[in-house]
């Protein structure tokens, strides 16, 4: 009899155990194919991102008494002294113009919240990414939730003021398709700031400064209406045909033809400047941030 002990059998691996990490270079449409997997696993957390980004707005205004709601007082002030000033300056009826300056500083609002926060979309959310693996579209939703949020608290400015003026929106057929655009241009835009400012962080001072001069090249204060010649040169650009789109239904007024044509395309050529480069640096976002 052998009373030599047997030795012990090395178990072999199954073959359903999958690498933790999948080092395979990337290649070809691969770089696209993972970016639209981001981008779908991001929508998967929109819970996550929407938690995150309510816990972003106690954070910022703990320990203040109106919170959010200075934001509304501040709206209302500068909407008032603006009105009364410029519709002087300008030579309009106050009654026509209070509302339209209204409507158009609380959507520019929006405008100017997502370009500033888009560009530090990735860099503030730095320690996250680099604790855990995550979609990086869920930090992009983040953002846009967070000023979503900001922006509803404005709303009542807008509300008291249609009111007050005894003013009702019109074709609002157009404003589901008008609010689905603007969703779908301030992800975009929060995505293509975030990449850009995780690269490059002179992004943040160059986009506020352009969003400056825009604000007073968009007709945002002033009416398309007071030029009496080169309006089709307003379609070049990109911030009129979004705000016109969601503005003119309701103040009342009529959308020009080409504007809704313009919109699109500009958002069209946002979406795949986005999508084309996000696709070729997710990969490294985590190594920039």
């Amino acid at each position: 009899m052998n009373d030599t002990p047997a030795l012990p059998q090395t178990p072999s691996a199954p073959d359903t155990i999958q690498p933790v990490l999948r080092l395979v270079p990337q290649g070809g449409l691969s770089y696209f194919w993972r970016a639209l997997n981001d981008i779908a696993q991001g929508f998967h957390y929109r819970m996550l991102a929407l938690t995150l980004a309510w816990l972003d707005i106690r954070l910022r205004y703990r320990g203040s008494i109106l919170g959010p709601f200075w934001l509304t007082g501040t709206t209302t002030i500068m909407v008032a002294a603006m009105g009364v000033l410029y519709s002087y300056l300008l030579e309009v009826n106050v009654h026509q113009y209070l509302p339209f300056l209204t409507f158009s500083i609380v959507l520019w609002s929006l405008v100017a919240g997502v370009l500033r926060e888009g560009c530090t979309a990735f860099t503030s959310a730095t320690r996250l990414i680099h604790s855990a693996r995550m979609p990086y579209t869920l930090h992009v939703i983040r953002v846009l939730v967070r000023n979503i949020l900001v922006f509803a608290h404005s709303v009542p400015v807008v509300l008291g003021v249609f009111l007050w003026f005894h003013v009702r929106p019109h074709h609002l057929a157009a404003l589901l398709p008008a609010t689905a655009l603007w969703l779908v241009d301030c992800f975009f835009a929060i995505m293509l700031l975030g990449v850009l400012g995780a690269r490059f962080r002179d992004t943040s001072p160059i986009v506020a400064s352009l969003t400056q001069i825009a604000f007073f090249v968009t007709p945002v204060i002033w009416a398309p209406q007071l030029m009496a010649t080169g309006q089709n040169w307003l379609l070049l650009d990109p911030f009129f045909p979004l705000i016109e789109i969601l503005r003119a239904p309701f103040t009342g007024d009529i959308v020009q033809v080409a504007v809704w044509p313009a919109a699109l395309g500009w958002s069209a050529l946002l979406g795949l400047v986005t999508f084309c480069l996000f696709a070729r640096m997710r990969t490294r976002l985590a190594y920039w941030v």
